[in-house]
């Protein structure tokens, strides 16, 4: 513990140091960081492969699902897409600067408020290697020193793509310390991270309740909550059978291990027909649907309320009302990611008005809950809390702002 103790008051005080020259360095040379970073990533895909290969094996070892080797997976065409959200981040305007409010005020002051970076994130994840290019780019981009400590698992795959974006950063002449990897496995390093509150800003942690919790209780940095994803997605009495069928299959079968998949389809009693050729379906894919009013795989039970499989699984059952559904996601739900299909407008408004998750969806897969299909190039993670930051939490939400006043010698009476 004293070695590890030692190991991360180092980094952050290199991270601190990097920070400070990072609030002044041009748009243009991280610009050029983030590309040469992309350019390296794709130069060294075949590197970044094989130590992804010694990660699979380890992951296999330690018993992961299926669900979290996939989302561990690397494979050309992934790396193919962490270069592509590299120069996606990087061609995005500069947040750091721009005037967010300006005015005048009648005892000659003029006020301008500017965005300004946080100054060092710490960003705890789990599995997803991909998250060591996005949360890098992400902070570097808002002018952010970055700490990553990836999952056990991701171990040898986060370090081949942290030394290829630490070679663009090299490359663009900024501070190597911009981005930093834990170089362990020991869970030492995160509890020391989550105390270090003279060089940490805020720490954002991405991945499962345990590792959510954890942080949240014993955190004494400010943390950005990014809580599981307990998705639900509810089919109104009014929605296009078609597309309803569409939406759910791929809103749970995509990708079962991400944070946006489905977990809890509710089904108007009216639709009830429909819900149950959803069901259908989605057993004919492998899912296994633990039921309730519907004929599933299995009878729900209670625990299945509430419950983020990550998996081929998924939640099921009939309300009578939409007022049920809103109940059922705001008692069982995370605020992260819910979604009716309907065509009717008034359920739409009375979803949306009613439920206070990030996110909120209308006749579309909760796939797309995620940084770049918004817009934002990448996302460190979907915050579920309502300070500062809330959803996809791309470069602009990593900063901060400050008031820049200028006068003519203006006094106070």
């Amino acid at each position: 513990m004293t070695d590890i103790a030692a190991l991360m008051k180092d980094i952050g005080t290199r991270a601190k140091a990097a920070a400070a020259d990072l609030t002044h360095a041009s748009a243009e040379r991280k610009h050029a960081a983030l590309i040469g970073a992309a350019e390296h990533v794709w130069a060294d895909r075949a590197v970044i492969i094989a130590a992804n290969a010694k990660d699979m094996d380890f992951a296999r070892e330690k018993g992961l699902s299926p669900a979290m080797l996939d989302r561990l997976m690397l494979d050309e065409d992934r790396i193919r897409g962490i270069v592509d959200a590299l120069r996606a981040v990087a061609e995005q305007p500069d947040p750091v600067g721009e005037t967010l409010a300006e005015w005048d005020m009648a005892s000659g002051l003029h006020i301008k408020r500017v965005r300004t970076p946080l100054g060092v994130i710490g960003v705890i994840y789990e599995s997803r290697p991909n998250v060591t290019a996005d949360a890098g780019a992400l902070c570097l981009k808002a002018g952010n020193a970055v700490i990553l400590r990836g999952g056990s698992e991701s171990l040898h795959s986060s370090d081949t793509i942290h030394a290829a974006m630490v070679k663009g950063l090299v490359d663009a002449g900024l501070p190597a310390d911009a981005v930093q990897l834990v170089p362990t496995r020991d869970r030492a390093a995160v509890s020391a991270m989550l105390t270090m509150t003279d060089t940490i800003d805020v720490i954002v942690p991405r991945g499962g309740k345990g590792l959510v919790g954890l942080v949240q209780r014993e955190a004494r940095v400010p943390v950005f909550a990014h809580l599981e994803g307990i998705v639900h997605i509810y089919i109104d009495k009014n929605a296009d059978a078609a597309m309803a069928r569409k939406v759910v299959m791929n809103a749970k079968t995509r990708r079962t291990g991400i944070c946006g998949a489905a977990e809890c389809l509710l089904v108007h009693r009216d639709a009830a027909a429909l819900g149950q050729q959803i069901v259908d379906d989605l057993m004919a894919a492998g899912v296994e649907v633990h039921a309730q009013g519907l004929n599933g795989s299995v009878q729900a039970s209670d625990d299945d309320w509430g419950m983020e499989y990550l998996d081929m699984k998924i939640a099921a059952k009939t309300v009578d009302n939409i007022d049920e559904a809103i109940a059922h996601i705001r008692t069982f739900g995370s605020n992260h990611t819910d979604c009716i299909i309907t065509e009717d407008a008034q359920a739409v408004a009375q979803f949306f008005g009613r439920l206070d998750s990030a996110i909120l969806m209308h006749n579309a897969s909760t796939q797309f809950a995620d940084g770049g299909e918004f817009g934002m190039g990448g996302e460190i993670g979907i915050a579920t809390g309502k300070m500062h930051a809330r959803g996809p939490v791309g470069a602009a939400q990593l900063t901060s702002f400050k008031y820049l006043v200028s006068g003519d010698g203006a006094v106070r009476p």
